[in-house]
């Protein structure tokens, strides 16, 4: 039985109407002369006094406090610069965040969002990103940032397992262990059908895995057919971890590091697996082009996100911070202590150019071979 979900399916066409249509829709509400005039304020330094006042309610989307160190980033960010944020954050992927940026145009909500490295390039399409540059980008190679700014890559997930092992005994070791019949019903469904980063990454690791690569993705086509029988019908989340109704999850390296620390805490055995080879994932960080009540308060965001402090907050998290990934930062001991071994990370794979990947050709992969193969 295939137990691939189909809810959230990006198909071509709308893909192609998320990477370029949207941006054309969007000039239906032509602004007046003194909203270009503002956006045009977007390329210059932030206002500090006004960035203090802006960064008083601070929302973001797909941010919460628990995802990547969110929570003590922003809040680090306030100390930094005067001023105490009351962070919200609505939880949601890659194409939500970004149709929901372009759908609240009149009426903005987010400062920010956390997307797949994949959607950078979906963003600037759609128009809701701003041309605002932060000054250490200049770090970042092409494919790793927006051509005017507005999203940068940050850090970097690396697909991986997460077992409770109290419920699973032998603990699954690779990608190829997952299909052994004992692990029938007990693992994590995946998706890669195009809404968020996680699953596409988790599917180009697959690829990889199995002799292919971002450009060759039959190999991975492949393994994902022979998974779908593995599913569970649970939902993959932290509760059917704990309860062994899905004791086995594939997520992002420092959520299932976070994912297992939280289960040890209430007595629980589990196991964090890098499956042999796996590949880097940037996440990245996007400012909400049509919040300009938020203008200041968004550009030091980004700004501190590419910092030295802003990159180790990442790292004590469990996440490889970009610069570090790019060998720009060095970063102390204490700051990766919360790390996996670096050996469980020599068969982890590089992309060599993230510009050149084409989300569409995956998420075509995923629907024509995988969920109707």
């Amino acid at each position: 039985m295939n137990l691939i979900s189909n809810s959230g399916v990006l198909s071509r066409r709308n893909l192609l109407k998320a990477s370029g249509s949207l941006a054309a829709l969007a000039a239906l509400g032509l602004p007046g002369l003194s909203l270009a005039a503002e956006m045009a304020d977007w390329s210059a330094v932030p206002d500090l006094e006004k960035a203090k006042e802006e960064g008083k309610l601070f929302n973001t989307y797909g941010m919460p406090d628990s995802w990547a160190n969110y929570g003590e980033i922003i809040q680090a960010l306030g100390k930094a610069n005067g001023f105490t944020p009351e962070h919200a954050d609505t939880d949601m992927s890659s194409l939500e965040e970004i149709t929901k940026f372009d759908a609240e145009k009149n009426n903005p909500v987010a400062i920010a969002a956390d997307i797949g490295i994949l959607f950078g390039k979906v963003a600037e399409a759609q128009g809701v990103v701003p041309d605002y540059m932060p000054p250490n980008a200049a770090k970042l190679p092409v494919g790793l940032k927006g051509e005017k700014g507005g999203w940068v890559a940050t850090f970097t997930g690396v697909p991986a397992m997460v077992v409770n092992a109290d419920v699973i005994k032998n603990v699954p070791k690779t990608w190829d262990d997952l299909l052994s019949p004992e692990y029938t019903g007990k693992v994590g469904a995946v998706n890669a059908a195009g809404g968020g980063g996680t699953d596409i990454a988790i599917f180009l690791a697959w690829a990889f895995a199995h002799g292919g690569s971002d450009t060759d993705l039959t190999p991975g086509v492949e393994f994902a057919k022979k998974m779908a029988a593995q599913y569970t019908t649970a939902a993959t989340n932290a509760q059917t971890l704990e309860r062994g109704e899905a004791p086995i999850q594939m997520k992002y390296d420092f959520n299932c590091i976070a994912a297992a620390d939280a289960l040890k805490k209430k007595g629980i055995n589990a196991q964090v697996v890098i499956p042999g080879v796996s590949v880097y994932a940037p996440s990245a960080l996007m400012l909400n082009r049509y919040n300009l009540a938020k203008m200041n308060v968004a550009k030091l965001l980004i700004d501190f996100v590419l910092s030295d402090e802003g990159q180790r907050l990442y790292a004590k998290f469990g996440a490889r911070p970009i610069r570090w990934v790019l060998g720009d930062l060095d970063l102390p001991a204490e700051a990766k202590a919360n790390w996996l071994p670096d050996a469980d990370y020599a068969q982890v794979k590089q992309v060599a150019d993230w510009s050149k990947v084409d989300m569409e050709a995956i998420v075509t992969a995923w629907q024509e071979q995988v969920l109707g193969g």
